[in-house]
């Protein structure tokens, strides 16, 4: 169960990005304020062995030196409109969020990806490859794949769900990043998450579904680690039949889940019904 929401950070006057925070916008972010006064941190550039922009672009993301509050992530959350950067709470700060090892790509990039031909070459990929008992993991969609499932209706604020959802993973003690983005699925690609690495090597079309989980169910992406991912879910399947719709997408967007988790769609979807947090992570 999610718990209550943290206290207001104290704020002040808005003030115009320190140029660390400015480097982060391809447009130098010169029109962004922030109120909030953040703890000491530095900016993160990616390592020249993972990036595939052109060398000193600019850097990924800030993230700050030690663990932070709850609060901070939900202050930080609210200043997005005007601040232009996005929260996220980061799990294993040392490596590879500090050392770079990240690689970042433009948020544009994300446009040219559709959830539903993701869902298509995931599923053929692994019907081409999978014996017959392996087959019986996707009943009942079988070798079809059902394409990205229906909205669902919105339960609660899906950003006071994301702040109260920060606060309970806060307490494990984790830094913070700011990342420039416009929607938070964004951060995905733009800070170079490579959590996925052994199921889908580019991160980009995963910030696609991300995002299109941001439209259909209310999600916000409020946490990652070297191979996690944490979004708070405003907006569950309320039924079997839309959660087993639902976690069709999951599976191809992290088998893992249900492979080394729950071991059927059919077993999985259960978890869904209800639900206000998704988690994620990759083998």
């Amino acid at each position: 169960m999610i718990g209550t929401g943290p206290a207001e950070m104290a704020q002040r006057q808005p003030r115009r990005l320190p140029p660390e925070l400015r480097g982060l916008f391809d447009d130098g972010g010169h029109d962004r304020v922030l109120s909030v006064d953040l703890p000491p941190g530095e900016v993160v550039w990616p390592d020249p062995t993972y990036v595939r922009w052109p060398a000193n672009r600019r850097a990924a993301f800030w993230l700050t030196d030690d663990p932070v509050p709850a609060a901070l992530w939900t202050a930080l959350r609210r200043e997005h409109p005007a601040s232009g950067l996005w929260p996220v709470l980061m799990e294993d700060s040392v490596q590879p969020w500090s050392v770079g090892q990240v690689a970042p790509d433009a948020a544009t990039e994300i446009d040219h990806f559709h959830v539903g031909a993701f869902m298509e070459e995931v599923w053929s990929d692994w019907i081409d490859r999978a014996t017959e008992d392996q087959l019986e993991l996707l009943d009942p969609f079988g070798p079809h794949c059902p394409g990205p499932a229906d909205p669902a209706q919105v339960r609660c604020d899906p950003d006071d769900l994301a702040d109260r959802y920060a606060a309970v993973l806060a307490d494990q003690g984790m830094p913070l990043a700011l990342t420039a983005v416009t929607r938070p699925a964004d951060a995905i690609a733009v800070m170079g998450w490579q959590g996925a690495v052994h199921h889908n090597e580019w991160n980009v079309p995963l910030a696609a579904v991300v995002r299109s989980w941001e439209d259909r169910y209310a999600t916000r992406l409020v946490a990652m680690g070297f191979n996690t991912l944490e979004l708070s879910v405003a907006a569950p399947p309320a039924t079997p039949q839309h959660a087993l719709h639902i976690a069709a997408e999951h599976w191809t967007f992290c088998p893992d889940a249900i492979i080394q988790g729950a071991g059927t769609l059919l077993d999985y979807a259960h978890e869904l019904i209800d639900k206000p947090t998704w988690s994620f992570w990759w083998d």
